[in-house]
């Protein structure tokens, strides 16, 4: 995405010119936000780490019972600013005397600490996906399906979500 030519849709790259032709017709009618709350109203609450946790962890026992254990699950304030990332996950493997440990961590950018669940649904998903999957493939995405039906669309207007609040500001 480091070679888009509109920087302004930096998150919108990856479609096509007709399709960011929209937003920005969209965005010069003030009207991306009010499309956003229509589709969708209500923030979710799951505002702390702890919370956090507990909705990671029921998607990852509904899906991915057999994979590894998650070590960490936080809201992270640096990740957006820093890694221009949304969510990451980080695999550590450590040798402590004869064992050899691993850690798995989520870290989610706490951008999404205000805005819809489906949002932070995607992300979550997105990075549980990772724990089978470490490369953005197509064994990747159908997971990514398998575990939510419209993994892409709510992709597509999560984007349109980050270029309102740096274009325009917050909705909710």
């Amino acid at each position: 995405m480091s070679d888009c030519q509109n920087v302004e849709l930096k998150y919108l790259c990856a479609y096509s010119p007709s399709v960011q032709a929209k937003i920005r017709e969209m965005l010069d009618k003030n009207t991306l936000g009010s499309f956003l709350l229509k589709k969708y109203p209500q923030i979710h609450t799951i505002n702390n780490d702890r919370q956090l946790r507990e909705y990671v962890m029921a998607l990852k026992n509904k899906y991915l019972k057999k994979s590894d254990p998650l070590s960490k699950i936080i809201y992270d304030p640096k990740i957006h600013v820093l890694n221009n990332a949304l969510g990451l996950h980080t695999f550590v493997s450590r040798v402590q005397g004869s064992k050899l440990k691993r850690k798995n961590e989520i870290r989610i950018s706490e951008v999404f600490k205000e805005g819809p669940e489906a949002f932070l649904q995607m992300i979550v998903v997105h990075e549980l996906s990772h724990l089978r999957f470490k490369a953005h493939d197509k064994a990747f995405y159908h997971l990514c399906e398998h575990m939510l039906a419209d993994y892409h669309q709510r992709e597509f207007e999560m984007r349109l979500y980050l270029t309102q609040l740096e274009l325009v500001g917050k909705i909710y």
